[in-house]
Parts: C-alpha cells; sequence; structure tokens
C-alpha cells in the first residue's frame, strides 16, 4: 500500500515579551522602535494559539489514513466513516490555519510602522542595525506567506484523497497519484516551515542584539 509521512507543524513563535524599564514620556526612535515591537507581541498571541490544535488535528488525520490503509479498499462502510471523519478535521485544520495567517498579517501590518522610526535614528550603526532587523522580520513573513499556500494546496489534496477513498470504483492508480500530489504538497510545507523557524530564531536574535545596541534596559521572560 502507497503511505505518505503527515506533516505536522511546529511552528517557532517570536520569543517572550520583552519590558522596557525606565520614563517613556520623551522616547527616542529606539524606543519607539521598541513599543512596536511589543505591539507585534501581542498581535501574534492569536497565532500561537492555533499551533497546539493543528498539531493534535494533524495527528489524528494521520492516525485516520493508517486505518483507512489497514482496512484494504473493500471495507466501504468503514472507509466512509473514517474518511468523513478525516474531512472533517481537515475543514478544522483549515479554519486554524486561516486565524494563523489573519494573526501573522495583523503582526505584519503593525511592523511596518517601525521602518519610520528607523529613518529618524541619527546614530549610522545603529540605523543599519534597525534596518537589518526589519529586513529580517518582513522575510519571515514572506516565508510564512509561502507556507500558508502549500499548506492551503495540501488541504484541497487531502479533501480530494479523502473523497476519493469513499468511492467504490477507487484503482490503486488514482490512489497513488493523488497520494503523490499530497506529498509534493506537504514537501513544501516542512521546507518553509524550517526556513520560517530558522528566520524567527534569526530576527529574536537580531532584536536583543538591537536593545542592547540602543542602550535599552530591557529585560526577556520567555514562557
Amino acid at each position: 500500500m502507497f503511505k505518505f509521512q503527515k506533516l505536522s507543524l511546529f511552528l517557532l513563535v517570536i520569543a517572550g515579551s520583552v519590558l522596557l524599564t525606565g520614563c517613556l514620556d520623551r522616547q527616542t526612535p529606539a524606543e519607539k522602535i521598541f513599543a512596536e515591537l511589543e505591539n507585534v507581541v501581542a498581535l501574534e498571541e492569536e497565532f500561537e494559539q492555533q499551533q497546539d490544535p493543528l498539531v493534535q488535528l494533524e495527528k489524528r488525520e494521520q492516525e485516520i489514513y493508517e486505518e483507512i490503509l489497514a482496512l484494504g479498499l473493500k471495507e466501504y462502510d468503514q472507509i466512509t466513516k473514517l474518511s468523513d471523519e478525516a474531512l472533517d478535521g481537515v475543514a478544522q485544520r483549515k479554519e486554524h490555519m486561516e486565524k494563523e495567517q489573519e494573526s501573522l498579517k495583523a503582526s505584519e501590518t503593525e511592523f511596518q510602522k517601525v521602518d519610520e522610526h528607523i529613518q529618524n535614528i541619527e546614530d549610522a550603526d545603529l540605523k543599519e542595525q534597525a534596518t537589518e532587523l526589519f529586513d529580517i522580520m518582513n522575510e519571515r513573513y514572506a516565508i510564512h506567506d509561502e507556507l500558508y499556500e502549500s499548506y492551503q494546496s495540501g488541504l484541497e489534496h487531502d479533501k480530494v484523497l479523502y473523497e476519493m477513498f469513499k468511492d467504490e470504483e477507487l484503482t490503486l492508480e488514482q490512489l497513488e497519484d493523488q497520494i503523490n500530489k499530497v506529498n509534493e504538497a506537504y514537501s513544501k510545507v516542512l521546507d518553509a516551515n524550517e526556513r520560517f523557524n530558522q528566520q524567527t530564531d534569526k530576527y529574536n536574535q537580531s532584536k536583543l542584539e538591537f536593545y542592547e545596541a540602543a542602550g535599552l534596559n530591557a529585560q526577556t521572560t520567555e514562557e
């Protein structure tokens, strides 16, 4: 039997929250950037909340897939029941992924405000560092867009696969072709997910280095 490996998303998020101490009555450009970055963290809370439900749904769907293959193509009633459960899970995953994308888009919109404050930094080295931070984060958003599109493609191929399982005339050739499409989509998801995690780590490190260079009296607390 043909078998594919479902890919669970373990998406990293911007680590921790940062507390700035001291008087902010008269904020420097760096302090204004700090404030915007904290708003970005808050806006990604919805993104974080989607991770565990997505992983659990993906895990259950993999179990269903394996159960279907173990039954063989002749157990139509049970296969239909399991396929319907899987299709319900696909719909739920789509909802979580939409919420995740909406959270990242809100974060991205807020983050663009940082650019204006960067332009007001007088120190050339600090300005360059802030610009690098800005570019790193924007690349992170772009990678997530790739991830989102690939995941949506995977969901659509999953739907077709589980509808096919309910077809009594399904052939192994048709099944193999569809499984290949599913695998290809999730291979792209995995690649984008790895790059997204790496870019998130890179951003977190760049952010802390910027805070240090700017002389911000900040401390990081991680969940």
